[in-house]
């Protein structure tokens, strides 16, 4: 038997008042596995221990809100008796050291927690953050990571359909990988984690358990250091051929009555799976681990219970369905054996080979977590910048460099690898500002985006916070969608330095007011902290998945201008706002300055212009105005367009030209509007007391602004050109 001492509790990731915590719950000295059970279940990664105290301030609840926070995702009501089953989850750590495998089981873990609860998965998205370009890691991991997600979503066979992607130094050593996956099930048919029912079969489904993925949970609750590369064993390794049959042998158990509890096995594995179905249900389990398929010789209880091999998940079924299921997953060629039984002693009892190897009280561990109110400090306030002292320079050279830059190249090289139209339901494709998605076999279409800005944060982490949310609902309110709720994931560095938890506890109450103020509330999400390297943080990270309902997809509305002769109407407060911009870094070099303040009233009386606008049918094109500006967002909806149709922009002299190409204010959108409907809009927007200014109008193929010019075609070649050139290692 291992000894448990200072050294071996440390390995495992428990400080000494938490072990003390653990002598205190079992009355004795545990056992190796016992020990590595409470490491998993009480680490940063699965217990949230030093956020749950501000994620509770966070709304959740709405009337279209059918579960919230506490399942594996998140559900919303959609009309018809159907469902929106959501989530968004972190596997950061794991493809910074195994870029390929990280990624895709990433998204496998993702597409487990929707489909888990009786949804058909209808899309993924991803949230990506790479280091400088110039890193010599970078290209690689962008390699793998990309390749990764295509690979392991274009096998199951669901379409990756948006998602966004940034480069900055701060992820040279701890990249970001976010996954989101999108599932529709009937309202009447959702299933929960909840175990019920003395005596029922325990009983586990999908591939073998094998040593990949052990302490993948305890990884990543830590900070990376020069040793990060010999983790290697701790990244699971994916099939996603395997998770395919996963997903039709569970929906099409889910058709009848054989389920009563089921929980997939993500971090932490069997542990957290058991646990977490027995704490949410006041049962105990007790399992035999000989029974547990296994395609490894040998393997201890310690290995059977940490191991986070992937394709697996773990359900309560009742009582004389047994035969029903077995036949099921039979079928589908996927393992399928009862380990265990429910008990009414709510503990965990164990078995290997014929001995007792852990039995634990299951309340105590799984709801005593550690909750820290750690120690914090509000960043300090950056001072904003005045336009007319910043250096100017011509409008169309400047776009043209910013259209080229790392931030704002085109992705097309990245979701070309993606299937994003398998299914068929896919109505909007990558590129715009959100996707949609049709609820198969009906009119109505799922508008979903995933959004933030992490310079904006890393200068105000509660204005960032806010924009992050208020960025989203922009996105779906932009294509005609009604923005219904949102999930998180929430990256940061270590929560044990003050001004890094402050970083949290601002962005997280940011969100807050933007969730309320916009009926917006969060229904799921994920933490991941620790994201630093030998003590450097990344910038603060905390993405938005957001999605929005289309009543009806032929009234959706894309970025690409349609014809010439149309009226360009920008709605929305234009001062210039250059602060933490793109303008600021990329052309003059200097990341400074506070980030552009958001006024949530009327951010909400903006999108619900644009919404109803675009629902009458009196607006040809629409994209919200984000990162590089007015400018930047005229340019692409010209690149959008089949026939790269121009536009002729009348600036106002009320303001700097640059910063009135460039500024990042936000609440706004560009819409391409037919001089026939013109009279109208701008009434309506008067009814909604939202500015409204016509701009100018499309024609030609340039982009005309201050008296200079460029052709729209010269702007695609350098938009398109970096990220092809930077893979073929011809560009840093």
């Amino acid at each position: 038997m291992t000894a448990i001492t200072p050294d071996i509790i440390a390995q495992h990731g428990l400080k000494p008042d938490e072990y003390a915590k653990v002598l205190e719950i079992l009355g004795r000295e545990p056992n190796l596995t016992e020990l590595g059970i409470f490491s998993v279940m009480w680490s940063e990664h699965c217990s949230y221990k030093s956020s749950k105290k501000w994620l509770k301030t966070l709304p959740t609840k709405a009337p279209w809100v059918i579960r919230g926070p506490g399942e594996n995702a998140g559900v919303i009501d959609i009309g018809d008796n159907q469902a929106i089953i959501f989530k968004m989850e972190s596997h950061n750590h794991p493809s910074f050291i195994e870029p390929y495998q990280g990624a895709a089981t990433g998204v496998g873990g993702i597409l487990r927690d929707v489909f888990t609860m009786g949804a058909r998965p209808i899309a993924n998205l991803n949230a990506l953050r790479f280091g400088d370009p110039a890193h010599p890691k970078t290209r690689h991991l962008v390699a793998g990571v990309v390749s990764g997600i295509g690979g392991y979503g274009n096998c199951v066979g669901v379409p990756t359909v948006g998602g966004e992607v940034n480069f900055h130094p701060s992820y040279n050593g701890n990249i970001l990988v976010n996954a989101m996956t999108v599932g529709l099930a009937d309202k009447d048919r959702i299933f929960y984690s909840a175990a019920a029912g003395i005596g029922n079969p325990v009983v586990y489904v999908g591939s073998k358990t094998g040593r990949d993925g052990i302490h993948g949970a305890t990884m990543a609750s830590a900070e990376f250091d020069e040793k990060s590369e010999e983790k290697r064993p701790t990244v699971q390794v994916g099939d996603p051929f395997t998770e395919k049959l996963l997903i039709e042998a569970c929906l099409e158990l889910m058709a009848t009555d054989a389920i009563v509890a089921i929980q997939d096995m993500g971090a932490a594995g069997l542990t957290s799976s058991s646990f977490e179905m027995a704490s949410k249900g006041g049962l105990g389990i007790e399992m035999n681990l000989d029974l547990v398929p296994m395609r490894e010789e040998g393997m201890s209880a310690y290995e059977i219970m940490l191991s986070e091999s992937q394709e697996r998940m773990l359900m309560v079924i009742k009582p004389g369905r047994e035969d029903l299921a077995r036949a099921v997953f039979e079928k589908w060629e996927l393992d399928f054996a009862i380990v265990g039984h429910l008990t009414d002693n709510g503990r965990m009892v164990l078995s290997r080979h014929g001995e007792i190897v852990a039995d634990l009280p299951i309340d105590p561990l799984a709801l005593a977590s550690p909750e820290y109110d750690r120690p914090w400090v509000a960043p300090a306030k950056r001072q904003p910048v005045d336009a007319r002292e910043i250096e100017t320079v011509c409008p169309v050279e400047a776009l043209k460099t910013l259209l080229g830059t790392p931030d704002l190249a085109s992705r097309r090289w990245i979701w070309e690898q993606y299937d994003h139209m398998v299914m068929g339901d896919t109505v909007q494709r990558p590129g715009g500002d959100a996707a949609v998605v049709r609820v198969h076999a009906t009119g109505k279409g799922i508008a979903i985006t995933t959004d933030v800005t992490p310079r904006y944060v890393a200068a105000d982490p509660y204005e960032g916070g806010r924009q992050a949310v208020a960025e989203a609902y922009r996105n779906l309110s932009a294509v005609g969608a009604l923005p219904l709720a949102v999930t998180d994931n929430l990256n940061f560095g270590n929560p044990e330095k003050p001004e890094i938890m402050g970083q949290i506890v601002e962005a997280i109450r940011g969100m807050g007011q933007a969730c309320r103020e916009l009926d917006f509330p969060v229904v799921s999400g994920n933490v991941s902290l620790y994201n630093e390297t030998q003590g450097e943080a990344i910038l603060p990270t905390p993405a938005i998945g957001g999605v929005g309902l289309l009543n009806d997809v032929s009234h959706s509305a894309t970025i690409d201008l349609k014809g010439s002769g149309n009226a360009i109407v920008l709605i929305g407060e234009t001062k210039g706002w250059l602060g933490a911009s793109l303008y600021l870094r990329e052309i003059c070099g200097r990341e400074e300055g506070s980030p552009p303040p958001v006024a949530l009233h009327r951010e909400r009386r903006a999108g619900e212009l644009v919404r109803q606008l675009i629902g009458d049918g009196l607006v040809q094109a629409s994209h919200d105005i984000s990162d590089g500006g007015l400018l930047v967002a005229v340019a692409e909806m010209a690149m959008a367009s089949k026939d790269k149709i121009g536009v002729a922009l009348d600036a106002p002299t009320t303001l700097p030209l640059h910063a009135w190409c460039f500024g990042e204010d936000q609440g706004r959108y560009i819409l391409e509007v037919r001089d026939d409907d013109l009279p109208t809009v701008l009434e309506e927007a008067v009814e909604h007391d939202t500015a409204v200014r016509v701009i100018g109008h499309t024609g030609g193929r340039v982009i005309s602004v201050g008296g200079r010019a460029i052709a729209v075609e010269d702007l695609v070649k350098v938009h398109e050109g970096w990220l092809p050139a930077f893979m073929a290692g011809t560009k840093e």
